[in-house]
């Protein structure tokens, strides 16, 4: 179970930072479609920069356990489960240029459209909650206590990034989003429309 655990650890790394990923982007949305090179030149970089400065600040605790047992494997795969679900779901309606966020760095970019349909007519963000599963899949099933302090940090940072993500929406969608927003919650779906 060591590897698994070590696996989880990365993963996390990983996933704990794509808020961040995206925190470079939103704010700063007009800067990068101003760009003429692509803006990942720069900003993978920067993300595999963040995924070793998250793993050199986590490496201490990339062993300790909260608990260790293999029941902890039930809940977890259905978390997968689920989180695999709303990949696919969520990218249903969704080019892969909008799951890379291409409309939103290159302002000529033909694919500048607002998805509401499908699961997006549940959550806004059905890619974030998806995450949020694997994270907690890989927490549970671990018990690794760097694991759940980086879904813990993904939660939080994910908050400030879906609050930038919601401006820049506005800013692109105007009244459109603006209702799409007031009707429809950001990450936990309501039990009905």
């Amino acid at each position: 179970m060591a590897w698994l655990n070590q696996i989880a650890w990365l993963i996390c790394i990983v996933y704990s930072t794509i808020p961040l990923f995206w925190l470079l982007i939103h704010p700063r949305a007009e800067y990068w479609r101003s760009r003429t090179k692509s803006p990942y030149r720069v900003l993978l970089p920067v993300w595999l920069a963040l995924w070793l400065l998250f793993g050199i600040a986590t490496w201490h605790w990339r062993r300790v356990e909260l608990y260790s047992s293999r029941w902890p494997w039930v809940p977890a795969v259905l978390l997968f489960a689920i989180g695999v679900w709303l990949y696919v779901r969520a990218g249903a309606h969704f080019s892969w240029e909008q799951l890379g966020g291409l409309p939103e760095l290159l302002a000529d970019h033909p694919d500048q459209r607002l998805v509401t349909t499908g699961l997006r007519a549940w959550v806004r963000h059905p890619v974030y909650l998806g995450h949020l599963c694997e994270m907690l899949a890989w927490s549970v099933a671990s018990g690794l206590i760097v694991c759940y302090g980086l879904t813990a940090w993904a939660l939080l940072s994910g908050a400030v990034m879906i609050q930038w993500e919601d401006a820049e929406l506005e800013k692109r969608f105007g009244p459109e989003y603006i209702s799409y927003r007031e009707a429809t919650p950001a990450v936990i779906p309501r039990l009905r429309r």
